[in-house]
């Protein structure tokens, strides 16, 4: 479907592209007022604007729209899974204290003479 969409959006886009090269500026008109140049128009002196426009004005309408539909798309394939099809073990509770595991022997702290010493260098450098 997305494809469909993007093919339409862009064939839109060229067309949009084509019928606005095709059609004079509001300056050209100026010379079919006083009589110059309005029989060489395609569509007479008056038609070539309202045609053309209209057609401009539906293209526009849908560009907009495969715009949009090409948004929710994009936003529909970016949003967030909750299930990462992750198992989660379940942790199993301690029923007393005496389940508890006992530690018997405690190691005892290390005094200063228990630490191994460094021999000192000769001229008092190491």
């Amino acid at each position: 479907m997305e494809q469909i969409i993007l093919v339409v959006h862009l064939l839109v886009a060229l067309a949009i592209i084509g019928l606005i090269m095709i059609q004079q500026g509001k300056g050209a008109d100026m010379g079919a007022s006083f009589g110059a140049g309005a029989s060489q128009t395609l569509f007479g002196s008056s038609g070539s604007g309202n045609a053309l426009t209209r057609s401009t004005s539906w293209l526009v309408a849908a560009f907009f729209a495969t715009s949009f539909g090409l948004a929710v798309i994009a936003d529909q394939k970016t949003a967030p899974v909750d299930d990462l099809g992750l198992e989660i073990p379940v942790e199993t509770q301690v029923e007393s204290a005496s389940d508890l595991p006992v530690v018997e022997d405690e190691p005892e702290a290390m005094t200063t003479g228990d630490l191994p010493s460094v021999p000192e260098a000769e001229g008092g450098q190491r």
